[in-house]
């Protein structure tokens, strides 16, 4: 599970999947980045009946991200398929 990109050739938006396997927390889990100014819940993943829990945001083509996951009780973890660029999360030029 990981990060899934689409563009859409009608608005020339891309569309960022982020996935994570239910299991990962307990508790809410909000994805939190430079496309929300690292807002907590504002992108919440939402649990899915495939055992993923998801939730997607749209960006300008050549947008880089800087994101991290916020889990219930202030617990900040990374995409487990991803490697982190220093302390600043992980980094995803769309």
């Amino acid at each position: 599970m990981t990060i899934r990109i689409q563009v859409d050739p009608d608005t020339a938006q891309t569309k960022v999947f982020f996935v994570l396997p239910d299991d990962i927390h307990d508790g809410p889990v909000s994805a939190v980045g430079t496309f929300n100014d690292w807002t907590p819940g504002r992108h919440q993943l939402v649990r899915r009946r495939n055992g993923t829990r998801s939730v997607a945001v749209r960006v300008s083509p050549g947008t880089e991200l800087r994101f991290r996951y916020l889990g219930s009780g202030g617990r900040w973890f990374d995409d487990p398929d991803l490697e982190p660029v220093g302390n600043e999360g992980l980094t995803l030029r769309v």
